[in-house]
């Protein structure tokens, strides 16, 4: 069966450069070691794809769209179905002082906010830093390998998904007419992290639970263990 727009699957995925065979990410936690391209800030695992939310690159929701659940597929996308071709007016050269303006030494692979884009050092040589706001992947041929896991319908389902990619999942949520409850138990660590991600999954339901009026979030807190005194 073919998917339509927005609906929720969960997907497992691997992409590779058509160049040379390089893994360049993957939600297999045993082929990101494999690989050496392990991050252990990640969360392995299939994720959530949304079917024509802009999600993913163009021609990979295209491929999934087309999919059925269970299925796998491997695909290559030329970089206009990927993430494009390069653009060197993205490539700047900056003065070194400007970075340590704001107390950052470059260095060579560092990713680093200008102006609220994401940028990468490519060289620090002479005074001089050249930084490159192309997307890393952009003007690469890829090779997908993708499994459609999952096609997520319940309310449920959806909210849970939608909280583990904002990093914010609920203990426990539903809609109920008009209004989409949450909670968050006591378990749930509540650190700024918490916080930014409740906000971002807050106005994502208002964007595909198209009858949500409200959401109602609550939230359980325990008093902390005081520690032990020590001993004078």
């Amino acid at each position: 069966m073919a998917f339509k727009d927005g609906d929720f699957l969960e997907v497992a995925y691997s992409a590779r450069s058509a160049a040379d065979n390089r893994m360049l990410e993957t939600t297999d936690e045993s082929q990101a070691k494999s690989a050496g391209i392990y991050n252990d800030k990640i969360s392995y695992g299939p994720v959530l794809v949304i079917i024509g939310s802009g999600g993913i690159v163009k021609g990979l929701d295209n491929t999934i769209k087309a999919m059925d659940v269970g299925s796998s597929k491997t695909v290559t996308l030329k970089p206009a179905e990927a993430f494009g071709d390069r653009n060197q007016d993205l490539v700047r050269i900056m003065p070194l002082s400007d970075f340590r303006k704001r107390d950052i030494e470059p260095r060579p692979g560092m990713h680093i906010d200008i102006d609220n884009v994401d940028v990468v050092v490519k060289s620090v040589n002479s005074g001089r830093v050249v930084v490159d706001a192309n997307h890393p992947y952009a003007g690469l041929e890829l090779i997908y390998d993708v499994t459609v896991k999952r096609h997520l319908t319940k309310p449920e389902e959806k909210i849970s998904a939608l909280g583990k990619t904002y990093r914010a999942e609920p203990t426990s949520a539903k809609e109920s007419g008009s209004t989409v409850e949450l909670h968050y138990g006591e378990s749930v660590p509540k650190n700024a992290n918490y916080f930014i991600g409740k906000a971002n999954l807050v106005a994502a339901l208002f964007t595909y639970f198209k009858d949500a009026e409200k959401v109602n979030v609550t939230e359980t807190y325990k008093r902390p263990v005081a520690p032990p005194e020590s001993p004078e």
